[in-house]
């Protein structure tokens, strides 16, 4: 029987009334002297919104961790990680953690404006966006080091990847909750939040932020990123393609190497047939590779299918999202 009071996923309609409205994940990493201002700007920022502040420490090594302790901010919560385990790990925790109907995760180095904030949760609350990105129209980066790398990564990313976002390193993001602990973030895949959000079935929109220099710190990134941008690339166009079909990938070029190895071996036995010498042709090696190399995918397909079955069936998860369930049951109370 159907529980009006419950939504789909099985949440306590007023259990949500009762939620905070926003929990804000910002992610540090040595960044000592930005502490203290990021939690003024936050709650000058958000005044008058029920909301919760959680600072994940990535295993700084300055007095970063010292700062958020010696905070008074009542609404604070601070996550101390072990260890430097990367962006992608440090906001996967906060948002683990996060008790709000709304996420928002910004960068702890002053350059997104908390301010944007309000803007955005009103554009998700009346529009019903599940995502509403932010968007660096201004950015006060260096050329080389930041802004062509990052043009270079967008560029690649919105072609291929078929999410078309202008800015998908900027980090100030507004989710709705429910949205932001499914993506599953691993590795440094935070550069692809908007993917991973749209493999959820998140309805993602975009709108300009603003953007300051860095102040105080360095920054962790380089030019090295746009190589990582690229090889992290493949596996989202994998999990975005072929996650519930992976035999189609691997079925498929494996076919075609095998039946073209086939084509290969035919046509050299058609030459053996007329009496010449075939042995120690590099053809025949070809041939040869392409069959094994055929066989090699499909079998890789067929076992890789299996476990993606596994992924799902053994934690009862299910490859498709609902959005919400309509019932005619309030217009036939209605009409009697």
């Amino acid at each position: 029987m159907l529980d009006l009071n419950t939504d789909y996923q099985g949440v306590n309609r007023k259990q949500r009334m009762n939620q905070i409205k926003i929990s804000v994940v910002v992610c540090v990493y040595n960044e000592e002297l930005n502490i203290d201002p990021m939690i003024d700007q936050i709650e000058s920022a958000l005044r008058g919104i029920d909301h919760e502040i959680l600072f994940v420490d990535d295993g700084s090594t300055d007095t970063t961790l010292q700062k958020l302790k010696d905070n008074p901010h009542p609404k604070l919560r601070i996550i101390e990680l072990r260890k430097n385990y990367g962006q992608s790990s440090a906001l996967a925790a906060g948002i683990a953690e996060a008790k709000g109907v709304y996420t928002v995760t910004l960068d702890g180095d002053l350059q997104n404006d908390p301010s944007d904030i309000p803007m955005m949760l009103a554009m998700a609350e009346k529009a019903g966006w599940d995502v509403v990105a932010g968007v660096r129209a201004k950015r006060k980066d260096g050329m080389f080091l930041r802004l062509i790398p990052s043009k270079i990564a967008n560029g690649i990313i919105r072609r291929l990847s078929g999410i078309k976002m202008k800015d998908y390193g900027c980090t100030l993001k507004v989710f709705k909750s429910e949205i932001a602990k499914d993506m599953g973030l691993y590795g440094e895949l935070h550069r692809f939040i908007p993917v991973l959000a749209s493999l959820e079935g998140a309805k993602i929109t975009q709108v300009d932020v603003k953007h300051h220099a860095r102040q105080h710190g360095e920054s962790k990134y380089g030019i090295n990123r746009t190589f990582k941008v690229m090889s992290d690339l493949i596996l989202m166009l994998f999990l975005k393609k072929y996650m519930q079909k992976p035999m189609h990938l691997f079925g498929t070029f494996g076919l075609l190497a095998f039946f073209l190895g086939m084509l290969i071996n035919f046509y050299l036995l058609v030459l053996k047939f007329m009496g010449q010498d075939i042995w120690g042709k590099p053809l025949l090696f070809a041939g040869a590779l392409f069959i094994i190399f055929g066989i090699q995918l499909v079998t890789i397909g067929i076992v890789v299918e299996i476990q993606m079955r596994t992924y799902y069936e053994s934690q009862n998860k299910k490859p498709y999202h609902i959005r919400e369930i309509h019932t005619n049951e309030s217009k036939v109370t209605a009409a009697d």
